[in-house]
């Protein structure tokens, strides 16, 4: 009896094994061809119909290239791109659409927000992009093609400033309320938008994933935007605009059990950023083994300026090179809603600052800045009132470049009330302009631990190494400083529990 049962359980089994491996299907079989020149939107998009409603499968893209426009992703469906083998997005702005969230459908009557995308999903579960190919959304010529409609007049963007509004430039992947979601090994590049942007999600995997995106704007590699029990492990990122951004729009959600490690950043923005968009709650937020370099400007950002909570990030192992700022902390208040943050850890870090902009040889450059100064420190930073609670910062190593000039700009710290507090504006290192300190400015916080610190010079710079200002709780221990400088510490109402 013992035995008939082994047997049954074990055909049980390879029964379940076969039906989740799922059965493959040819994209070429369903009429695709990859010649680089047939639009294949309507033959890519009955495939994955019919994979989704035969249960499960796998599409397989054999080498080619396989022009389309936009495809909504379903069900248990994987897209599987065999090494060689593309998706090569449109360069028509009409062959994108965007998703219809009532049918959860592409509609071709309905293209006025970021929900434009090469790759769409909406409340689907079980679906993944794997293989050794590429997704390429020849962003630049899209977004030029985008550009001209407006100027011609043909489709008019009623925020046009310079260039055409992002919300009008199709991203690469826009998955929105998935589940069980898997993007392995494929190489993403050249959007017109965010490269990836995962809304409402839970239970995603980014496992060694090549994002390459210096086509145009706004070019995020990776965007998690209220999302939980999320990993992306092993990437290689180099985008103009954030590389790993998190984000919240939804005061009800937020981002929960976020892991991020052993992945390679280039930027010409932040490297890694928590906020901007903060309304909900942050919480569970670990970043391990992070290198990055030619990053334009903070390694590590951690924004809460919408009213939402921060509370629980972990940073451990960043080496940083040829970036603009090493960490900037920052509490605001942007839509008169004061927000909590607390409890982060920031251990095992360094950085190289250089004196001149990061990622002057690169491309597509960060937006300068309209104010001279000298070079900006690492801070954190809230509002009167409204502390920066629990910081702990261990083991951190960071080179400056010095050669400050009073001549530039200069705040002395007898005017240190001249720093400006901006507590409405947009968060950035480079908010309060000239700044009092070379290595590390703090004001308005809550429990502020430091050990183990490690700050150098390559040139004299006249300001102080630290400036405290509205500290409570402060707590120093073994902080090296360039030999033969004095009055490297300032303290402003500073006052110890």
């Amino acid at each position: 009896m013992n035995k008939r049962l082994y047997v049954i359980s074990l055909l049980c089994v390879l029964y379940l094994c076969a039906f989740a491996s799922g059965k493959k299907y040819v994209i070429t079989n369903f009429g695709a061809k990859g010649d680089g020149i047939t639009l294949n939107t309507r033959f890519i998009q009955h495939a994955i119909d019919e994979v989704s409603l035969a249960g499960d499968g796998c599409i397989v893209f054999p080498k080619g290239v396989y022009l389309s426009g936009s495809l909504l992703l379903k069900n248990n469906v994987e897209v599987h791109l065999e090494k060689g083998a593309k998706i090569l997005g449109s360069t028509n702005p009409y062959d994108y659409v965007m998703l219809d969230i009532e049918k959860n459908s592409p509609s071709i009557n309905r293209m006025d927000n970021s929900k434009l995308a090469l790759l769409l999903a909406y409340r689907s579960t079980n679906i993944s992009i794997t293989g050794g190919g590429v997704i390429d959304g020849q962003g630049r010529e899209l977004a030029l093609a985008i550009d001209s409609l407006h100027h011609i007049g043909e489709r008019i963007d009623s925020n046009y400033s310079v260039r055409v509004n992002e919300r009008l430039r199709p991203k690469i992947i826009n998955f929105m309320y998935c589940s069980n979601i898997s993007i392995k090994e494929v190489t993403i590049k050249n959007s017109a938008c965010w490269v990836q942007s995962y809304e409402m999600c839970e239970n995603l995997t980014i496992d060694n994933v090549e994002v390459y995106s210096r086509a145009y704007w706004n070019n995020d590699g990776i965007d998690i935007v209220d999302c939980q029990n999320v990993k992306v492990t092993n990437c290689m990122i180099n985008s103009a605009d954030d590389g790993i951004c998190l984000k919240s729009y939804n005061p009800q959600t937020g981002n929960d059990s976020i892991y991020i490690s052993n992945c390679n950043i280039v930027t010409s923005a932040s490297a890694i950023k928590l906020g901007t968009a903060s309304y909900g709650i942050f919480k569970n937020i670990r970043i391990n083994s992070i290198r990055m370099k030619d990053t334009y400007r903070s390694a590590i950002a951690v924004e809460m300026v919408d009213g939402g909570m921060i509370d629980g990030v972990y940073v451990n192992d960043v080496v940083a090179l040829n970036t603009g700022n090493a960490f900037f902390i920052r509490l605001g208040n942007r839509k008169n809603k004061k927000g909590t943050l607390k409890n982060v850890e920031i251990k095992n870090m360094k950085v190289q600052v250089p004196y001149e902009d990061a990622d002057i040889m690169y491309d597509m450059k960060g937006p300068r800045l309209s104010f001279p100064h000298n070079p900006i420190p690492a801070s954190i930073t809230g509002i009167s009132g409204n502390y920066v609670e629990n910081v702990v910062l261990r083991n951190i190593e960071i080179e400056y470049p010095g050669r400050a000039s009073k001549g530039v700009a200069y705040i002395p710290t007898w005017r240190i009330d001249a720093v400006p507090e901006k507590e409405n504006d947009y968060p950035e290192y480079s908010m309060f302009g000239e700044l009092p300190a070379w290595g590390v400015y703090v004001r308005h916080v809550k429990n502020l631990k430091m050990e183990d610190i490690k700050l150098y010079l390559i040139e004299k710079d006249f300001r102080h190494a630290f400036v405290f200002d509205d500290v409570i709780g402060l707590k120093c221990e073994r902080i090296r400083l360039p030999k033969g400088l004095k009055e490297q510490y300032y303290h402003h109402n500073v006052k110890n529990n």
